[in-house]
């Protein structure tokens, strides 16, 4: 007998992402796994419930019958609200959690006694497969976003990124150079900006440099960094320690050195931000103004573009739930090591101490 795998509607702000796609919710249903899809849950993302009554799924009218019914929650990001009283001791919940930086859930999971796997928190042979796809996407938000806000009429200082003949390129820094970092790289060499990126990993740093010619790529030393971000037109937070808070790698003081109408883009912020002036926002109310800078810090970026990132997500995502719906799979050392929380003890190492 297959778990009851149920799809939730995603109610945080302008969250339009959702757990399975039709296509996928298919496969699981040829293999015999009972799926429902809470109604409207594939709206945003272009997938509406007809979709999924085609692929063999039953759509539940609402979140309590959808809980109710689930043995296995899928999800996309972690509960929130009216979400975590839904949550019971029996379920085993499969989503992004970024624990770490939210404490006070972590308290309530572990209140309820499930079991939680956290997306980010799957390692596959030294790689973070199911977070890629996401840090990847919000690189490249994070650029398209930032370069926006540049604009006066977004509170910027007013500059063209790419720069133009006669006029001087915009400089983009980026902390931290893995996928969500070499993906904002990418982005913003390819728009002509100065790009500088920091990491300690001579392989990565290497791999940024060959990206393109206006493209340096430096060890962050104290003088360096400093040096940097007071020049930076777009500052790019992208420093992950899997499972653990970020650590504050530019100070309150360094960001009151940066121009005013310069932008700060934390997609560390999922973490607990890598930028002392970090704060958490939603897509209701995006960004805020601190030291003079403008900063944008959405805990789920890749909200903004719910198709491709669903898609995305689940084709990342969906092996390792095949894998977690065998009966055995806590010899499974991907998904064994990715428990966060289980029956109210706080399981995985970084999320100790």
């Amino acid at each position: 007998m297959h778990l009851n795998v149920g799809v939730p509607k995603e109610i945080k702000p302008l969250e339009g992402r959702v757990g399975l796609t039709p296509a996928a919710a298919a496969e699981l249903v040829r293999r015999g796994v009972p799926v429902a899809v809470e109604q409207g849950a594939g709206d945003v993302s272009g997938y509406p419930d007809e979709d999924y009554l085609a692929a063999g799924a039953r759509i539940l009218p609402d979140a309590g019958a959808l809980y109710d019914w689930a043995q296995l929650v899928v999800k996309v990001k972690e509960p929130v609200g009216e979400e975590i009283d839904r949550l019971k001791r029996e379920h085993l919940l499969f989503c992004y959690l970024h624990l770490a930086a939210n404490p006070g859930l972590m308290r309530r999971l572990c209140e309820i006694g499930l079991t939680a796997i956290a997306y980010e928190t799957v390692m596959d042979e030294g790689r973070l497969p199911i977070l890629v796809p996401m840090s990847d996407i919000a690189g490249r938000i994070a650029v398209q976003v930032g370069a926006h806000l540049l604009h006066t009429t977004q509170g910027g200082k007013g500059i063209l990124l790419g720069g133009l003949a006669s006029v001087v390129r915009g400089n983009v820094v980026v902390l931290g150079a893995g996928s969500a970092g070499g993906a904002a790289v990418a982005a913003a060499a390819a728009l002509g900006a100065n790009v500088t990126v920091f990491d300690r990993n001579p392989r990565q740093l290497e791999r940024m440099h060959r990206i393109a010619p206006n493209v340096t790529a430096l060890v962050p030393t104290d003088a360096a960094m400093a040096q940097a971000v007071a020049t930076a037109d777009l500052l790019i937070g992208a420093v992950l320690l899997p499972g653990a808070a970020t650590p504050r790698l530019v100070s309150r003081a360094q960001v009151a050195q940066m121009q005013p109408g310069s932008v700060i883009a934390d997609i560390a912020v999922d973490q607990g931000g890598c930028i002392e002036t970090t704060r958490p926002t939603t897509y209701d109310a995006p960004t805020y103004v601190d030291e003079g800078v403008v900063h944008f810090c959405v805990t789920n970026m890749p909200g903004a573009v719910p198709r491709s990132a669903t898609q995305a997500l689940t084709a990342a995502m969906l092996p390792y739930l095949l894998a977690l719906l065998d009966p055995d799979w806590r010899s499974d050392v991907r998904l064994a090591g990715a428990i966060n929380v289980e029956k109210g003890a706080i399981v995985h190492p970084a999320l100790r101490g």
